[in-house]
Parts: C-alpha cells; structure tokens; sequence
C-alpha cells in the first residue's frame, strides 16, 4: 500500500478517507482529547504513559471512552507497523490518537442523538519532519511572554489535553511580532510562567531541574527528564516560576514528544546564560538517545544534511 492507514470509528481506511464530518464538536466547539505519540526506530515510545493520560482527559471532559486501553495499544501498535514501511529506516513516526464529544446535535436534529452521543475517535500518524527542527539543537528556542494567558484551571483543567488551542494560535502570532524567530512561553494570571503551546519549561539551578508546577499539563516527556536527572545524580522539583527567574537562569530547556528537548537559549530578546545550549542539556539529551537507542540530535541533523546534498 502506497499510501499510510488511519483508524477512524472502527475502520481502518486510507489516511485521505480519514475525514470528520462539518458536525463534529471537536470542528465546532473544539472539544476533543488528543495525545500524540512518536517512534524510536520505529517503535512507539510510552504509548502506555499516553494513553493513561488521554483517558484522564477525557474522563476531565465527561467523553465516554468506548475502547479499552488494551485495544486502542493494539490499534496503535498496527498501524505503525503498516505506516513505518513507506518511510526511511532512519526516519520515525508521530502518532496523534483524538477523541471528540460526537456531533453537534442542534445541526442533525433529533434523529441524529445516536451520533451526537457516539464520540468520534482518529488514530493517524505523519512522517516526523526533521528538517524543521534539526536548526534548535545548535541554535535553541527563543521564549518571549505575551499579553495571552495560560486558561485557569477553573476553566479548563490543566490535566486535560485537548485540541481547543486558539489561545495558542494568538499567542505564537503575538509572539512572532516580538521576533520572527520566536515562541509564546505564556504566564498565569498571576504572572508565573507555565508553557509553551509545544512542551514544558525547565530552568537549571546548580544541580537541581525546576519547572513550572501550576496551570501545566503533566508531560510524559518532563517526566523521562525527571528520571534521567536521577540517574545522573540531579534532583527534579516542580514550583512557581516568576519570568525574572528565568531571564537570570544560566541554562534551560523545552521538553516536547517530538523533539524529546531542545535548549532555550534566548528569552525576551536577551541571552540565557552565554546564549549556547548547556551542559545539564547536553548531558540529558546524550542519556535519553542512550534510553531510546538513537542518536536524537544525529537523527534530525543527518536527515537535513542528507536532504542539502542531494539537492
């Protein structure tokens, strides 16, 4: 098969017949639960972590989760072994797994209450685009803070992951007006800094790892870094950071699913520490590629440079 598979309401269909219907609320009220997964070597990386997390969401947002735990494991872990074999062997998958609240019952009318109570539910991958990212490992992430607050979580719950991201989508507009470069790192209402639409902070102070504790959602990839800090006698604590704190920090980082981490290396248009990835970040990044099998940083650099040449 040339083109990858996608599991959607029971059915595994070409990834272009994966399509939801102008009803669905996660298009018209955004409201849907969402993790995305990636591959090592084509294998998916704490798949379990994520699917406990994205039953929890749902849970949070009162959307009936009809499959087991067990047969969405299952359903993953097939149609990653179908999409691994239309990409490189030394490229990797994402994997987005997205329930939605059903339809929207006002535009089908009463006849349609079976499909506004039956939750949608996607598994799908895409081909992991290196080139995009392979720049941060050298040169960082620049963090800049908006006018866009993080949502409180009387509002929605922090826990929750969801797709209702237009709070993001203007904070990274904003945020580009600041540098063209940049990305939104967003405050609470009382000023502590939380996250980035992509990952969680991590400022190093001397041999300790600290990150926002308050109005974050709990990272699968924070806590690998929680446990490789461990084992290289680090310490790992959660708490309020003011935006002062982090300017005066002499190293940071984001952690994501993608790109496991990149540095921060400027923030607010100013430097962290001497403007270069650090120490703590090379040590962990070399520890999680040890965990994994891979070579991170070797991986997305040599896909761009492999792409350069041949062009």
């Amino acid at each position: 098969m040339s083109e990858p598979i996608a599991y959607l309401n029971g059915e595994f269909v070409p990834v272009s017949r994966a399509a939801l219907s102008v009803f669905d609320l996660g298009v018209v009220a955004g409201a849907s639960a969402t993790e995305m997964v990636r591959t090592f070597r084509h294998t998916l990386f704490r798949l379990d972590d994520h699917l406990q997390r994205l039953e929890q969401s749902l849970e949070l947002l009162s959307i009936e989760f009809r499959l087991s735990r067990a047969e969405v494991t299952v359903i993953c872990e097939q149609i990653v072994a179908e999409n691994a074999s239309l990409i490189p062997d030394d490229g990797d998958l994402g994997l987005i797994v997205f329930v939605t609240a059903g339809q929207n019952l006002t535009y089908l009318g009463p006849a349609g209450i079976d499909r506004a109570h039956t939750p949608t539910v996607c598994i799908h991958t895409f081909s992991l685009p290196f080139e995009l990212w392979a720049n941060r490992y050298d040169s960082g992430v620049h963090l800049v803070t908006t006018s866009i607050r993080s949502l409180p979580d009387d509002i929605i719950d922090a826990r929750v992951k969801h797709r209702n991201r237009l709070h993001w989508h203007l904070a990274e507009i904003e945020a580009r007006r600041i540098a063209p470069s940049a990305t939104a790192i967003l405050t609470d209402v009382d000023g502590f800094l939380t996250e980035t639409a992509a990952g969680n902070l991590c400022v190093v102070d001397g041999t300790t790892i600290v990150t926002p504790s308050q109005n974050v959602l709990h990272g699968i990839s924070r806590s690998v870094v929680s446990e490789l800090a461990s084992s290289l006698g680090m310490t790992f604590a959660s708490t309020r950071l003011l935006p002062d704190e982090l300017a005066k920090a002499r190293e940071a980082f984001i952690t994501s699913t993608p790109l496991c981490l990149v540095p921060v290396t400027q923030f607010n248009r100013r430097p962290i520490g001497d403007g270069a990835p650090g120490p703590v970040f090379k040590k962990l990044i070399a520890a999680w590629s040890d965990l994994v099998g891979t070579d991170i940083i070797g991986q997305m650099q040599n896909r761009e440079n492999r792409n350069d040449n041949e062009s």
